[in-house]
């Protein structure tokens, strides 16, 4: 199974360059956040036949879609978690494992709001995991997990995204149950980042951030043969991430 997240930042921007993208990679799962469109101003190429799937948008900000191919499910139940604030999360149950798809607030206007997400975020994932439940996180979560997650120019320890308080919610997501996928697969990385300020050319010289993760249960991460951050893929300032899995449904 492949199993792949976006920040498209704005679907109506990057019609073609998802289109193109989803006819290259095939993947069976799609997460897109910042869709910036109601699910009528989804444009009508970008509504895949192929798939099933739930967008769930408010207009020119936030928004968040899953999609899901036909053959992994007759008819999906899409829902959301009580936190879910300015549609910024979908799930979907495929058999025992929950699939979602994640904005969690960047906190620059409200960064109470943006603790409150995450803490909810946090019981949400362990609730799961307490019900017995497998669990692929996807999205843009705005955190930086770590300083190895931000290039050493844009490191600043006073800066929304890369605060301790945050830090230690994002550790407290992962827990015992789950693993940055990304990471695991290239530990040393120095220049693994999924995000880059759209000015100066900074994506061309790479100086970003890591801010946009799958997040899986063990037992799924131990079946991913790759998690890669795509680079060439698209104009918005982030990149998506592909993650191939040995996974079969339970019953």
């Amino acid at each position: 199974m492949k199993i792949a997240t976006w920040n498209v930042n704005g679907i109506r921007a990057r019609e073609a360059q998802l289109c193109e993208w989803i006819e290259r990679d095939r993947p069976d799962v799609v997460c897109l956040q910042e869709i910036k469109a109601r699910p009528d101003q989804v444009p009508d190429r970008c509504k895949l036949s192929d798939y099933h799937v739930f967008w769930h948008g408010g207009g020119g900000y936030s928004g968040v879609s899953l999609h899901l191919k036909r053959e992994l499910l007759e008819v999906p139940d899409f829902s959301h978690p009580h936190f879910d604030i300015e549609t910024r999360i979908v799930q979907v149950a495929l058999g025992n494992l929950v699939l979602a798809s994640v904005y969690v607030p960047n906190g620059g206007k409200d960064y109470a709001a943006k603790i409150r997400f995450m803490t909810d975020l946090v019981a949400w994932a362990k609730l799961l995991h307490d019900q017995g439940r497998e669990l692929v996180l996807c999205g843009d979560i705005n955190i930086a997990r770590a300083d190895i997650d931000v290039h050493p120019r844009e490191r600043k320890a006073d800066v929304i995204g890369q605060l301790k308080e945050e830090r230690d919610l994002f550790e407290a997501l992962l827990g015992e149950n789950l693993v940055d996928v990304t990471r695991a697969k290239d530990p040393d990385n120095e220049r693994l980042f999924t995000w880059w300020p759209p000015w100066r050319n900074m994506r061309q010289r790479n100086i970003g951030w890591r801010i946009d993760y799958i997040l899986a249960s063990r037992a799924i991460a131990d079946g991913a043969t790759r998690c890669t951050v795509l680079t060439d893929v698209g104009t918005s300032d982030h990149a998506p991430i592909l993650m191939d899995i040995a996974w079969q449904a339970a019953a």
